[in-house]
């Protein structure tokens, strides 16, 4: 259903997304999977640490790719970068800064903190976007990548935050 060009939600609130809407996300996926378990085998690198480090660095570089483009489309939907744009502007090199804390295993503890708190504050903003009904592209991949933001996305900041609090405890 669409509403002055904006596609709604149908009444099962699904608008119908197919696998094939999501290639780029698990080519993306699969590629830091793979780093990570080239991570683990070869330099004996933990697990959870090398999976995050792996996912920030490489999903902050597609944000870097076309920033003004990322900046534009988080903006729709994150609650700090809706009130900052020079947040919306940092935030993907605050992702290739968690990418390389985890890898060089540099202050776990505090860089963990700060990923909760900015994850669930991303979480948040995507739900509250979700709840609209209104479908926008997701900035997860930077805008190198055409990906809706679905419930997958408030998967993804949950995962990461889960994880960072997973090496809290």
């Amino acid at each position: 259903m669409e509403h002055n060009n904006i596609k709604v939600y149908n009444k099962s609130g699904s608008m119908g997304h197919s696998v094939s809407d999501f290639y780029p996300l698990i080519g993306i996926l699969t590629i830091v999977i793979i780093f990570t378990i080239v991570s683990v085998l070869a330099f004996n690198q933990d697990l959870i640490l090398s999976f995050m480090g792996w996912f920030f660095l490489v999903f902050g570089t597609l944000k870097t790719i076309r920033i003004k483009g990322f900046v534009e489309a988080y903006q729709m939907y994150d609650v700090l970068a809706k009130r900052s744009k020079v947040y919306a502007y940092l935030y993907p090199f605050l992702e290739l800064g968690f990418g390389l804390a985890y890898l060089f295993v540099w202050q776990i503890e505090i860089v963990s903190i700060v990923v909760a708190v900015i994850m669930l504050i991303g979480a948040y903003g995507v739900y509250m976007k979700l709840k609209e009904h209104e479908e926008i592209p997701c900035a997860c991949l930077g805008t190198v990548f055409k990906v809706p933001m679905t419930w997958v996305t408030l998967g993804e900041d949950l995962l990461m935050a889960g994880m960072a609090l997973m090496i809290l405890l």
